[in-house]
């Protein structure tokens, strides 16, 4: 990274901080300030203590010596004590926060961000470097240690200056102590970018490696795979593999800490030669006579802190830097635009609900792909007509639905309603209209009346008559405590567990609950016996007139009751008409 983009990643960390919680950055700047000025204060007042006595001062000047020493000590540690305190809490609010804002970015994403794999694989490298310190806790230790390291460097400097400038003391002497703090300083910026960068590598290499092995923890813990790792006897060959990438994981890690002790070794011994270089220095200039016997204690405490702060001044400068590569991919995930066009035109509310839908010449391929998972589609529908949609898996009927709901945008071509694109009306108006269940739908862990209403709060009338709508009504009645029941056992432990097919109908009730124009189901009774589906599809005939229903179904059932059928294959319509002209051609042994 050049140095001009390092400044650049630094001035936005800087703005970064300041903006998440300012109050948190600059208690952090003031405890470190205290935490490293209240160890001169007795180094200080010490030497004048030790000259005082010398010099054979009035007693008096000896107790306000020592007098300054306690009292400043004390008021600086109860003010930094007070800072502490109120750090720890602005620290714990502000990485709240932060984990909160994967969520927040998450949900801000336009959706094809979110099923990018590239995306799920920066977040999950981000979210990974900051378990290990990289990036924002780096960035606050950073501050810290540097505002810390500066108020040394500072206060040394101040403290031994005076040193310099002894005429009694020989130039040779001041210029070996400067010379020694360069070389050794110049060789800890080398030494520390080496390390930086094999830290780097190794985490690189593991990132991958790292996804992998927590997919197979999650799969071990995770009650719902404990029946096959038991029936299919797969402990041995799940387990074993975790162990294997966790073997190769130790084993780089194991050499990449040889490598980087092999570093460290001369590092401590030029500081060790440094620290005992200064010790030789200045005892060869008191033995001169060229300091007073309270001014050595002084200098050899401030000039070995001085060399001390440098050095870790410069690993500080050095790490930061380094902090830098991981910082400028931390916001790489937060800078990710949501390119959806967010239209301003409202959706024009007709009396006589003549709504249409065009797909005209839509083709569309999903993001980092060269395939086109629809191509030159060309179909227009009312608003109110019930269509099937039929077709083999990966056909492109999901890709459709994803289209229609402005989940995506087409690649090429356009998609209008009454006439206009639909990317011009206004996004979250437009994706009002649409109620859809999904072959992948989620249920959480909340109440069962949460869950249908999308809300914390909810009608609970309301959410019963779309359960029952839902055909859900019998297993209702059959929970302890009715639409306030939770499911699953994620948030409390009385949850209940439900079948493939009661998710169905719950995720259906869900869809019902909006009380939309259209509604669009995929695969909706695949979880289903028989009877519940034929039950499903007569509901949804009986209690969805006027509305549209867009179904994508393998079910003669369904079939019988559109207004109209799509064949699907290959990302085409290759054949569509209203049911009686396709039912036989589709279900011949159902239709003979």
């Amino acid at each position: 990274m050049k140095l001009s983009e390092q400044f650049q990643v630094l001035r936005r960390a800087a703005r970064y901080t300041f903006s998440v919680n300012r109050k948190y950055t600059i208690l952090l700047i003031m405890s470190a300030f205290l935490s490293s000025i209240v160890g001169y204060v007795p180094i200080y007042f010490s030497a004048k203590v030790i000259d005082s006595l010398i010099a054979k001062a009035p007693v008096e000047t000896v107790i306000l010596y020592v007098a300054l020493t306690v009292g400043i000590v004390f008021a600086v540690n109860l003010t930094n004590t007070y800072i502490s305190s109120e750090k720890s809490a602005a620290s714990s609010a502000m990485w709240r926060n932060e984990d909160w804002s994967y969520s927040e970015k998450a949900m801000q994403m336009a959706y094809g961000s979110i099923e990018d794999p590239e995306v799920t694989r920066l977040r999950y490298r981000i979210r990974r470097e900051s378990q290990t310190g990289h990036n924002l806790y780096y960035l606050y230790q950073h501050i810290e240690q540097f505002a810390g390291q500066v108020t040394k460097i500072t206060a040394s400097t101040a403290l031994t200056v005076s040193f310099f400038a002894l005429p009694s003391v020989p130039v040779c002497f001041k210029l070996a102590i400067v010379a020694g703090l360069a070389i050794t300083l110049m060789f800890q910026l080398y030494a520390t970018k080496k390390t930086n960068a094999l830290d780097r590598d190794f985490m690189a290499l593991s990132v991958d490696m790292n996804i992998i092995a927590e997919h197979f923890l999650s799969y071990i813990e995770h009650y719902g795979a404990g029946k096959d790792i038991r029936l299919y006897d797969m402990g041995e060959f799940v387990g074993g593999s975790y162990l294997a990438l966790d073997q190769d994981y130790w084993e780089r890690g194991l050499k990449n800490s040889y490598i980087k002790a092999a570093w460290a070794l001369p590092v401590a011994m030029l500081n060790t030669v440094l620290k005992f270089g200064i010790y030789a220095v200045l005892i060869c200039a008191a033995l001169q006579g060229g300091i007073t016997t309270g001014s050595i204690a002084r200098y050899v405490a401030c000039i070995m802190m001085l060399a001390e702060n440098l050095l870790s001044a410069a690993k500080t400068i050095q790490s930061a830097f380094d902090n830098n590569h991981y910082l400028k991919r931390y916001f790489s995930y937060f800078d990710i635009p949501n390119n959806m066009y967010q239209g301003s035109l409202t959706v024009e509310k007709r009396d006589d609900a003549e709504y249409y839908v065009e797909f005209r010449n839509v083709s569309f391929r999903y993001p980092n792909t060269d395939s086109y998972a629809l191509r030159n589609i060309d179909l227009r529908f009312r608003i109110g007509e019930k269509l099937a949609i039929v077709g083999m898996n990966g056909s492109g009927k999901t890709t459709f639905i994803k289209l229609l709901c402005r989940l995506y945008d087409p690649t090429e071509g356009e998609i209008l309603l009454n006439g206009v694109n639909i990317q011009k009306y206004d996004y979250d108006e437009y994706m009002s209209i649409f109620s859809v269940v999904f072959q992948d739908f989620s249920l959480f862990a909340f109440q069962l009346g949460e869950i249908v209403a999308s809300s914390r709060s909810f009608d609970e009338d309301r959410v019963r008559s779309c359960l029952i709508k839902a055909n859900f009504g019998s297993r209702l009645d059959e929970m302890p405590e009715g639409v306030h029941t939770y499911l699953y056992k994620g948030y409390d432990r009385s949850g209940m567990e439900i079948s493939g097919g009661e998710a169905q109908k719950i995720a259906i009730a869900r869809a019902y609950m909006g009380e939309r124009d259209v509604l669009i189901f995929d695969e909706p009774s695949a979880a289903l016996d028989p009877i519940a589906e034929r039950e499903l599809f007569e509901r949804i005939r009986q209690e969805n007139q006027g509305k549209t229903v867009i179904m994508i179904s393998h079910r003669v059932a369904f079939a019988r009751m559109a207004d109209r059928i799509l064949v699907v294959d290959d990302g085409r319509i290759q054949d569509e008409g209203s049911k009686e002209e396709m039912l036989p051609k589709l279900f011949p042994e159902d239709c003979g």
